[in-house]
């Protein structure tokens, strides 16, 4: 469905259910299930909701796929399709770790090199993982088209500072603190160009 000559393409950021895992573990890249009657809880609302011929995009993280192919048994007439830019951010070696284990010093060296540092020494920068998530933003904005991403709260941040017009914040205390609460979604419209 092209949406050029009807307004804004619309880009639907949904983030998968809670995951099986205890309170307060670091798990961005990590592969965990979701919890089965949330996600399909989380389905049942979006499925009803969401425009027809929407194209369906997800994480390939299990949490993600989970939810997208319980959308698309509800709804037949979408597909998913697997975007490794839309998996969560990796936090190197704070992986499985709780988060209340990772030295204050630690933490505050990343968080002091906020765009450039790679978090848990050999993860990700925040650099990387905007670009990543910007390629797939741009590939989504040029289709002209609606979307839905079943994605990760970080992925959601990252998209809520793109479509404000930044590329990369520089500092920690730039980053969105708020995202979907588990299970639910966002609307965010393309830009007008």
């Amino acid at each position: 469905m092209n949406n050029k000559d009807q307004g804004a393409a619309r880009l639907w950021l949904q983030r998968h259910a809670p995951v099986i895992a205890p309170a307060g573990l670091c798990y961005g890249a990590t592969d965990l299930d979701a919890r089965a009657d949330d996600t399909r809880a989380a389905a049942a609302r979006i499925a009803q909701v969401l425009p027809a011929g929407i194209v369906l995009w997800s994480s390939p993280l299990r949490r993600c796929a989970m939810l997208a192919d319980a959308i698309a048994a509800l709804r037949p007439d979408l597909s998913v399709r697997r975007d490794a830019r839309l998996a969560e951010m990796s936090f190197g070696a704070w992986e499985g770790r709780l988060w209340s284990a990772v030295a204050r010093e630690e933490f505050e060296a990343w968080t002091n090199r906020f765009a450039d540092a790679p978090a848990g020494g050999d993860g990700e920068s925040v650099r990387v993982f905007m670009a990543r998530v910007a390629s797939a933003h741009a590939d989504w904005i040029a289709t002209g088209a609606d979307a839905l991403w079943v994605t990760h709260a970080g992925v959601l941040r990252a998209v809520q500072l793109l479509s404000q017009g930044v590329s990369c914040p520089e500092r920690a205390d730039q980053w969105p603190n708020d995202a979907a609460a588990f299970g639910d979604w966002r609307v965010v419209a393309a830009p007008i160009t």
